[in-house]
C-alpha cells in the first residue's frame, strides 16, 4: 500500500526483487533495520527525514526500528546497563542494516548522533555487533547543501566494518522541504532520499547471507576468539 506514500507514484515504485539477489538456502525473513538521528528538538528536520525513510523502508518490506536518542547519557559517564544503553545496543544487535541520518552542525554531524555510534561496542568479547551490516547516511541542514556530515559518518560506518552502500541524501535548507504536517515535500531531495532507501534494502539482501565470509579476514584466523577476547577487553591505565 503507498496510502502513507503520497509523493510516490505507485506505478514507478517497485518491490524489491529478491529472487535476483538472494539464493533459495539465503535467509528470506524480512530485513531488520534500524534508524538513528542526531537532534533533539521538537521540530527536529533528522528525525522528520527519519520516519520518512522508515516509511519507505516498511514499503519495501523491511522490519524497521527507530531508536529515540532522547534520556541517552554522554559516552562514559554512565555504566553500560543504563536503560537507554541497553536499548540501544540490543537494537545494534538485533539489526542487519542501519540508516543514519544527521543534521550538520558547525560543519560536522551533532553530538548526539556521534554519542549514539559511540555507544555501539566496537566489540562485545571477540563479537563485533556492526560487522558487516549494511549502512545507509543521510544529513540536513538549515543552509546550502552540504556533505560534511554524511562523510563523517561514512568514515564511522567503515571504522566500525559495516558495508556502506553508494547512494546518500544531503537535503539543504530542510525548513523548507518538509510540510506543516511534517511529510517531505516531492521534490528531487525526496527522490533521492526514495533511491537512497531502495538501495539499502536491495543491498541488506544481497549481503546479509555473506555478511561472515565477506568480513572473514586472514589476521581474525591467525589469532584465537580468546586472544581478541582479551586483547579488546583489557584495562585502560
Amino acid at each position: 500500500m503507498t496510502s502513507d506514500l503520497p509523493n510516490i507514484d505507485p506505478e514507478l515504485l517497485r518491490p524489491i526483487d529478491t529472487d535476483a539477489l538472494v539464493g533459495p538456502d539465503e535467509p528470506h525473513h524480512a530485513p531488520r533495520l534500524l534508524v538513528l538521528y542526531g537532534s533533539l528538538r521538537e521540530r527536529s528536520y533528522s528525525r522528520l527525514l527519519a520516519e520518512e525513510a522508515a516509511r519507505l523502508l516498511r514499503w519495501y518490506g523491511c522490519e524497521v526500528r527507530t531508536f529515540d536518542p532522547s534520556g541517552l547519557p554522554l559516552p562514559d559517564d554512565a555504566d553500560s546497563d543504563h536503560p537507554k544503553v541497553r536499548e540501544l545496543r540490543e537494537l545494534a544487535e538485533w539489526s542487519e542494516g542501519m540508516l543514519w541520518v544527521s543534521p550538520e552542525r558547525h560543519g560536522a554531524m551533532t553530538g548526539i548522533m556521534k554519542a549514539q555510534i559511540d555507544w555501539i561496542p566496537l566489540a562485545l568479547g571477540g563479537v563485533r555487533p556492526t560487522q558487516g551490516k549494511t549502512l545507509a547516511v543521510m544529513e540536513v541542514s538549515g543552509g546550502s547543501q552540504s556533505f560534511n556530515a554524511v562523510n563523517q559518518l561514512r568514515i564511522l560506518g567503515r571504522w566500525m566494518r559495516m558495508l556502506t552502500i553508494p547512494n546518500q541524501s544531503s537535503v539543504p535548507r530542510a525548513f523548507n522541504e518538509f510540510d506543516e504536517a511534517g511529510r517531505m515535500r516531492l521534490s528531487p531531495l525526496y527522490l533521492r532520499v526514495v533511491d537512497v532507501c531502495e538501495e539499502l534494502v536491495k543491498f541488506t539482501w544481497l549481503t546479509r547471507g555473506r555478511a561472515a565470509y565477506l568480513t572473514d579476514r586472514y589476521s581474525e584466523r591467525v589469532e584465537s576468539a580468546e586472544a581478541v577476547s582479551r586483547r579488546v577487553n583489557q584495562s585502560t591505565h
